[in-house]
């Protein structure tokens, strides 16, 4: 099947081929992560804390220590953890089959390297059995193939994230990666403040998990798998969730609502097996939100505008 546009074929990414590898990457991520989280000043909904997809794979972005600046990136073409600074330094090491552990020493290692300060919280978050890194000493697989696919799943997940980002006036999230749920995210937010969340995510303080959710969103995300479900999931929530948004219509009919997980989902393998997978991830992402929208009246009047084009600027209506 030819990709519209001319763009390349979306991968295949079946989650039971790599979960080993993929959970592996996932605590990997937290390790990087949590490098960022205790160098940045907090943001509203723990944003200063995220990665960002690049054509290379995965990075924390300029992280300002006092010593310098240094980031630190997951190379998914060589396959290596990098870490670079502004003095030109520069430290790397091989992704592959290793323990947490071992992948925990070895960016301490690179991090001090290049004049860095590595001091991270030591265990996960937002998983159920939260073993500290350091005593994560088994052996996890690496992939190299399964991640270089998973990357190139998100290379072509972005841009659509991105576009339907752009239809927004009011509050709205960068498109990226949450270590803790492992999943990319884009988040817009009706104006208004929210019931306190409930909490209790295993291994997340209730404290950051209320401040994440302070005000009405509507949140559509993508998983690679895992976590409640055993495939690679694109999803929408609302929180609070109105009255009837589970029953909306929810764009492709591939699309279902989860009532144990209280979320619209809609399979990634049907997303790259339609004849416009962009178009089909933006219907999914469109009528989720206006489910949301609708059933919780947002003022969509003021919120909404007409999506993004590359050079346009955005004509402004008064009146």
């Amino acid at each position: 099947m030819n990709a519209p546009r001319g763009r390349a074929a979306w991968p295949s990414i079946p989650y039971g081929e790599w979960a080993g590898t993929c959970a592996a990457v996932h605590l990997w991520t937290q390790i990087v992560g949590k490098y960022r989280l205790t160098h940045t000043p907090w943001v509203n909904h723990s944003w200063h804390a995220t990665l960002y997809v690049t054509p290379r794979g995965m990075t924390t972005g300029p992280v300002h220590e006092p010593g310098g600046c240094i980031c630190l990136t997951f190379d998914l073409v060589d396959h290596r953890l990098v870490a670079e600074a502004e003095t030109g330094a520069r430290e790397s090491f091989a992704l592959e089959a290793m323990g947490v552990a071992d992948f925990l020493d070895r960016t301490r290692t690179a991090v001090e390297g290049v004049g860095g300060t590595f001091d991270i919280h030591g265990a996960p978050n937002e998983v159920a059995e939260a073993v500290p890194f350091a005593d994560d000493t088994d052996r996890r697989p690496y992939d190299a193939d399964a991640v270089a696919r998973y990357h190139g799943a998100l290379l072509r997940i972005v841009p659509v994230f991105e576009t339907f980002r752009t239809g927004f006036l009011g509050k709205v999230s960068p498109v990226h990666l949450f270590w803790g749920s492992f999943d990319l995210a884009v988040t817009r937010f009706s104006g208004r403040l929210a019931p306190l969340h409930p909490a209790g995510i295993p291994n997340l303080p209730d404290d950051v998990a209320q401040e994440a959710y302070s005000h009405e969103v509507s949140s559509a995300g993508f998983w690679p798998g895992g976590g409640g479900v055993d495939e690679p999931m694109f999803y929408s929530y609302a929180y609070p969730a109105p009255d009837g948004f589970a029953d909306r219509p929810a764009g492709p009919d591939a699309a279902r609502f989860d009532d144990g997980l209280g979320e619209f989902l809609l399979p990634y393998a049907e997303v790259r097996a339609s004849d416009d997978p962009e178009a089909m991830l933006m219907s999914f992402m469109q009528s989720t939100y206006e489910a949301a929208a609708k059933t919780g009246n947002w003022d969509r009047a003021a919120l909404e505008c007409e999506t993004g084009v590359p050079g346009v600027p955005r004509p402004l209506h008064r009146g």
